[in-house]
C-alpha cells in the first residue's frame, strides 16, 4: 500500500481499479488454466479407452471417469439420442428411409449442441482477460496523464521545476503506467493461450462427432 500513499485521491482509484482487474484476472488464469489442463488430460485417455472399447453400453458405464472432458458431454448426448432413435425404430417400420434418416439427424443435432455448450463452458470468464488487456493500458494511461497534469499544476502554483515540485506527479504517472501494464500483459498472454488450447479442443469434438457418426450409420446400415 505504499505506492498509494504517495498518490492523489484520483490515481488511488485508477491504481484500485487496476489492482482488481489483476487479482480477478489471476483467479481467473488459474482457474482456467486446471480447468483446460484437466480437459485436455481426461480427453487423451476417454479417446484411448473410446477406440479400445467395443460397444458403446460399456463406455457409458465408464465414462465419468473422464467427466472433466468435454468429449464426455458429447458422447452422452449422442448416445442418449441413439437411444431413442433404436428405441423408436424397433416399433417402427424400418423399410421407411426417412425414419432412419432423421434419427441420424437427430443424432448430429444432439453432438452440435454438445459441442456448442462445451465451448461455451470452455471459454466462460475468458473474455474478462480479453476487456483486461485491451483496456487495463488506458486505465493507465488516465492515471498517466492526471500524474503529468499534477506536475504541470506543481510548477505552476509554485512557479519551480525542481525535482521536489514534479516528482509526486511523476511518480503518480510512473506508477499508473506500470500498474496498467502489470494487469495487461499476463491477461493478454492468458487469453491467447487459452484461445489456443479451446480451439485445440474445439477440433478434437468435431473430430470426434465425425467419428461417432460413422460409426453410428454404419451399424444402423448394417442391421
Amino acid at each position: 500500500m505504499g505506492l498509494l500513499n504517495v498518490t492523489g485521491i484520483v490515481v488511488k482509484i485508477d491504481l484500485l481499479i487496476l489492482i482488481g482487474f489483476s487479482v480477478l484476472s489471476w483467479t481467473i488464469i488459474m482457474f482456467k488454466f486446471f480447468q483446460i489442463y484437466k480437459a485436455n488430460a481426461d480427453s487423451e485417455r476417454f479417446m484411448d479407452f473410446f477406440w479400445k472399447s467395443k460397444r458403446f453400453d460399456a463406455i457409458a458405464s465408464q465414462v465419468d471417469r473422464f467427466n472433466s472432458s468435454p468429449l464426455t458431454m458429447l458422447f452422452n448426448e449422442g448416445y442418449g439420442e441413439l437411444g431413442k432413435f433404436m428405441e423408436g425404430r424397433g416399433k417402427a417400420d424400418t423399410s421407411i428411409l426417412s425414419t432412419d434418416l432423421g434419427g441420424i439427424e437427430n443424432v448430429s443435432r444432439a453432438l452440435r449442441r454438445a459441442t456448442n455448450s462445451e465451448i461455451t463452458r470452455l471459454e466462460k470468464y475468458t473474455t474478462f482477460l480479453a476487456t483486461t488487456g485491451s483496456t487495463s493500458p488506458f486505465i493507465g494511461l488516465f492515471g498517466t496523464v492526471w500524474g503529468i497534469m499534477t506536475a504541470f499544476e506543481g510548477i505552476g502554483k509554485t512557479g519551480s521545476a525542481s525535482l521536489a515540485v514534479v516528482a509526486p506527479g511523476i511518480a503518480e504517472a510512473l506508477i499508473a503506467t506500470a500498474i496498467g501494464l502489470v494487469a495487461a500483459i499476463p491477461a493478454v498472454m492468458a487469453y491467447n493461450h487459452f484461445q489456443h488450447k479451446i480451439r485445440v479442443l474445439i477440433k478434437d469434438m468435431d473430430s470426434f462427432s465425425t467419428e461417432f457418426l460413422n460409426i453410428v450409420q454404419r451399424n444402423v446400415a448394417g442391421k
